[in-house]
């Protein structure tokens, strides 16, 4: 099972089937991200919910890796190696977030880098 069904499989929503696979890949990042969002706005009391946040960011990830790795996937290698590279840093910055050596925000930062590329978005200006 590639990424986007796997994503489809455990962030479907209603009427999903009719959502092209970046648009599927946009909204499972949206939810893990406000997930990270709403536990980093707690503060120290909502630890629980940021290592739940971190969990399911870290799932949607590997579901990438997967998808990234696979033969039949179109990106182009230089891409995908990219891709492959942000996601041994997301683990390993997890990682660190839940040992309390850094914090969560640059992996909401990235996230997001990710859905304005999906989304089209350069952030060039």
């Amino acid at each position: 099972m590639n990424a986007h069904a796997q994503a489809l499989a455990a962030y479907g929503t209603p009427n999903i089937a009719q959502k092209p696979p970046r648009a599927v890949e946009y909204d499972a990042l949206a939810q893990v991200t406000a997930r990270l969002r709403a536990a980093i706005a707690g503060g120290p009391t909502a630890f629980p919910a940021l290592a739940d946040a971190l969990d399911a960011n870290r799932r949607l990830w590997t579901e990438f890796t997967f998808d990234l790795a696979s033969d039949e996937n179109l990106l182009p290698t230089a891409l995908r190696a990219q891709l492959l590279g942000l996601a041994k840093f997301i683990m390993s910055h997890s990682d660190a977030v839940l040992n309390g050596r850094d914090h969560a925000e640059v992996l909401v930062d990235l996230n997001v880098a990710i859905m304005r590329g999906l989304n089209g978005e350069s952030g060039l200006t």
